[in-house]
């Protein structure tokens, strides 16, 4: 079964960058709406980004103008962009995407297993 795979995450100082990616377990035709989420201190996952079909993206406010969502059809890659990362960024960065299994098939709502991100000096 296809899955995604978040990787990238680590230990940062504030203030810092760090960029996350989002890829399939397996190849894929192509990665459709990526979303991600987190979940910190307040065991509540909330949205960080998201980039739909169009290009529009989505972000939540606590990362509104630090963070940037992007993807590479190409290599059927999301990313997320993380810039001036602050202590409250921490938690565990969960990706979500409809992912296009072949021209036909589309597999909706597919998530990873997380990748931790630490931000603290």
């Amino acid at each position: 079964q296809v899955q995604l795979v978040e990787s990238g995450g680590g230990l940062v100082q504030p203030g810092r960058s760090l960029t996350l990616s989002c890829s399939a377990s397996e190849n894929i035709f192509r990665i459709n709406a990526i979303g991600w989420f987190r979940q910190g201190s307040k065991k509540q996952r909330e949205l960080v980004a998201r980039i739909l079909d169009d290009g529009t993206t989505n972000y939540g406010d606590s990362v509104s103008g630090r963070f940037t969502i992007v993807r590479d059809d190409a290599k059927s890659t999301g990313y997320l962009q993380m810039n001036s990362l602050k202590p409250e960024d921490t938690g565990v960065y969960y990706c979500t995407a409809d992912l296009l299994l072949t021209a036909d098939v589309i597999r909706r709502g597919v998530w990873g297993q997380g990748t931790q991100v630490t931000v603290s000096s």
